[in-house]
């Protein structure tokens, strides 16, 4: 599904920001699971959560779906009749592959796609909808409004997924968990010149809040037993009912 991630492995005079474009979309699947502590535990919790909630008649989005991994999880758990799948991702190179890695599989006419900018979208007569690791890369001050028009495009008891990095109110907890953070990194084959690069080429590209700050910003929208059901390291995920 992809190539092994080496695009920091050379130093430069200078980083530039990171962009979701063809060199990243052909490593991403090494990318995020060298990066992500506990990325495939999510993924297939998104599968399973899914499939307690998707409603017959109704549909799931995948916003900032990237090469297609909750989606592909989601067809594998769903059994209920009659549901479409709308995988969504601003990145021309990540819908490519997206379609690629989904088009032989069982279910894969249930899915439609849409190279969109997320904040652009309509939701509509959904329940469940999968934002793993995307929130994170809307700009804080557009946050709200995203979620927000979730909220009211979702079916009743649909639920809303939401995975991202965490920053911590406490600067020693914050230090400590950055520290285990790279550690995972590198365990995972990444070199000190890797973390470094990337590191640079996310700051301010990927800003994560607190899960204080998540768990506030929907209850006020209006999402009810928001809670947390997995976190590894600084990395979390959430659901979130209407």
């Amino acid at each position: 599904m992809g190539n092994k991630d080496t695009i920091y492995n050379k130093s430069t005079d200078k980083t530039e920001p990171f962009v979701f474009n063809e060199t990243v979309a052909q490593v991403f699947p090494d990318m995020i699971r060298r990066s992500v502590p506990g990325y495939d535990s999510v993924i297939d919790g998104t599968g399973l959560i899914a499939s307690n909630y998707m409603q017959p008649q109704s549909n799931a989005y995948d916003l900032g779906c990237s090469t297609g991994a909750s989606t592909l999880a989601m067809l594998r758990y769903i059994t209920c009749d009659d549901f479409s799948i709308i995988a969504i991702d601003n990145s021309p190179y990540m819908i490519e592959r997206c379609r690629k890695n989904i088009h032989n599989s069982r279910g894969s006419d249930r899915v439609s796609y849409q190279c969109e900018d997320v904040l652009d979208i309509v939701i509509s007569n959904a329940s469940v909808v999968v934002l793993n690791y995307t929130l994170q890369f809307i700009p804080p001050q557009r946050r709200t409004a995203l979620l927000t028009k979730i909220y009211d495009g979702m079916s009743p008891d649909g639920v809303l997924i939401l995975s991202e990095k965490l920053a911590f109110d406490n600067q020693i907890e914050q230090i400590r968990q950055t520290a285990l953070h790279e550690s995972f990194k590198r365990a995972k084959g990444y070199s000190e010149l890797e973390i470094s690069c990337k590191r640079a080429a996310l700051e301010n590209v990927l800003v994560p809040e607190s899960y204080a700050t998540h768990l506030g910003r929907l209850n006020d929208i209006g999402f009810h037993d928001a809670q947390l059901w997995f976190r590894s390291i600084n990395f979390a995920s959430m659901l979130a009912w209407k």
